[in-house]
């Protein structure tokens, strides 16, 4: 990528990421490159969709959240690691409103759908430990837990007036997966 390319690149992340946080996903994507310093053309050069710009904001978060998981496979309690997890998850999501329900409608072959890929990965992985150490129930799918987590924070975004309500909610769901 030439150089004046790649300043548009990350100039056009940087905004959508202060754009998603203050406005949600749903936020105008002329005001993104309006911010950025460039036209709406560039950015759907760099971006050729409201969920490839979503995908490549949220990569570094979803890559914290990954290194996250590796660190807690190694916790003392499996499934401590597992409630951890999804909590990062859950306050990850609340921080863009509009993530989790463009997450739960997302295409299996859209850009922001592939994210998710290894985020499953990650959580299956924490979610076997759990479940081998016995404390969460067999049969139990990462790609459920995903799901929960992801309505879980739209429950919250839509109660802003509760921030208790997400710990709540994935705390019931949680009890629910004990054997």
């Amino acid at each position: 990528m030439r150089a004046d390319a790649r300043r548009n690149h990350d100039r056009l992340l940087a905004e959508a990421r202060t754009v998603f946080a203050e406005h949600g996903t749903g936020a105008s994507l002329e005001d993104v490159a309006r911010r950025a310093g460039v036209g709406i053309g560039t950015l759907y050069r760099h971006f050729p969709n409201r969920h490839a710009l979503m995908s490549a904001v949220f990569e570094d978060a979803v890559n914290e959240l990954l290194f996250r998981a590796r660190e807690l496979l190694t916790a003392p309690d499996p499934c401590q690691a597992l409630l951890t997890w999804l909590h990062e998850v859950v306050s990850h999501a609340a921080a863009y409103r509009g993530l989790s329900k463009a997450l739960m409608s997302a295409s299996s072959d859209s850009a922001l759908s592939r994210c998710g890929t290894p985020m499953r990965e990650a959580g299956a992985a924490l979610l076997t430990r759990a479940q081998e150490s016995g404390k969460v129930r067999e049969g139990v799918q990462i790609t459920d837990l995903l799901q929960l987590t992801h309505a879980i924070a739209l429950a919250a975004e839509e109660s802003p007036g509760d921030p208790a309500l997400a710990d709540r909610l994935l705390t019931l769901t949680l009890n629910g997966l004990k054997p």
